[in-house]
């Protein structure tokens, strides 16, 4: 019985100083979760299970050749998930974490294999001179190197909203990211100013010579579109090649584009949405400028957003999945050609703010809750 008493102590103690040693390294175990055994949608029958918790407000994800996930969390901090180990990756350049901004969306790059490079996008800067920055490392076990700051907005602003910050990249190698008007709408219809438009720039921050601005008087070279208010999401059609993207309007009117070179969404001219204290904002309707694909009003502040493209769930294959915020599910747009033909929400008020939306290399949909307590989830077929 002492003996049995004393081996028990020690496996206590053991256990203890692994907790330890775990704090220490800035590390928890979250085992794999079922949170909901059998939803059954319009085609297709899956459970949700949550992957790893205890993120704060995680932003964007990045799936690992190996199977690891890193994830963003907008406080300013960037962990990497190992089934339901998590553990913070240091090496991070400056991160402001404020209001709406901190770190943000996360890209490997296309050739990642051979060049270990990933992208991140992140808020930087103080006062005035707070902006969306783009950089890119390596990760060398859980520390990034290499660190590269290969785009700053200009100018900067004091505010501290709609940032964007989605990143794609395009099948040429050249990477596609967004940024808000940080708060200040007229800003989206200036082409010398960065805020409110989808740039594009090559792996290593140089422009591109074809970007449609490139020589342009008073025009910036990394724009690629403008006019857009606040984009969160962006993907790939998997049929066309074509971009498609959407964006938050103010009170209601968000909106769905596929969008080209050069062209001019409308934002603050055009919108379906309101003020929020009330009345209108411009027209619905101006020459030269585009229409939406689609626009939701009241407003389900979207997020995140993904082709599905495999055989897990073959009544999803070409549909398109986009995270809702304020209306805390995850909508299902059912896509013929380039039209949307029908819409299902899904997860209704159970899993809370959904931030972002990706298929994983398994054939499985996985998502990210922006909460204080924060999660990665998994979408699974369920008989």
């Amino acid at each position: 019985m002492k003996n049995h008493e004393r081996t028990r102590g020690r496996r206590g103690t053991i256990l203890a100083l692994a907790i330890v040693v775990f704090a220490v390294m800035g590390t928890t175990v979250s085992a794999a979760e079922v949170v909901a055994r059998r939803v059954v949608s319009e085609e297709a029958t899956f459970r949700v299970v949550r992957v790893a918790g205890g993120l704060q407000n995680p932003w964007g994800m990045a799936f690992l050749p190996d199977g690891r996930v890193l994830v963003s969390e907008r406080p300013g901090r960037l962990q990497l998930v190992d089934g339901g180990t998590v553990t913070e990756v240091t090496g991070l350049p400056q991160i402001s974490a404020t209001g709406q901004g901190g770190l943000l969306d996360l890209a490997l790059h296309p050739r990642y294999e051979q060049n270990g490079w990933i992208y991140f996008s992140h808020a930087a800067g103080a006062g005035s001179e707070l902006g969306t920055r783009i950089s890119r490392a390596r990760l060398e076990g859980n520390r990034l190197t290499d660190v590269q700051t290969i785009f700053r907005m200009r100018p900067g602003s004091s505010t501290s909203q709609h940032f964007g910050s989605r990143l794609l990249f395009l099948p040429d190698g050249t990477l596609l990211f967004t940024i808000g008007d940080r708060g200040n709408r007229e800003r989206a219809q200036d082409l010398n100013d960065h805020a409110g438009s989808t740039l594009r720039i090559n792996d290593d921050g140089s422009v591109p010579p074809d970007n449609p601005f490139v020589g342009r008087p008073g025009a910036l070279p990394e724009i690629y579109t403008y006019g857009n208010r606040n984009a969160q999401g962006m993907a790939l059609h998997p049929g066309t090649g074509r971009v498609w993207q959407h964006e938050h309007g103010p009170r209601g009117g968000d909106e769905v584009n596929i969008i080209e070179p050069g062209k001019n969404y409308g934002w603050p001219l055009i919108t379906y949405g309101q003020e929020y204290f009330g009345g209108r904002i411009g027209e619905t309707r101006k020459p030269g400028l585009e229409q939406p694909l689609l626009h939701w009003t009241p407003s389900i502040a979207p997020s995140g957003m993904a082709f599905y493209t495999a055989s897990a769930f073959p009544g999803w294959r070409g549909d398109l999945f986009v995270g809702a915020l304020a209306g805390r599910h995850l909508r299902r747009l059912k896509i013929e050609g380039e039209q949307v033909v029908g819409q299902e929400v899904l997860l209704l008020n159970v899993l809370g703010r959904i931030r972002d939306v990706r298929q994983g290399p398994d054939g499985l949909l996985y998502l990210l809750t922006d909460e204080r307590n924060g999660a990665l989830y998994r979408l699974e077929p369920a008989g």
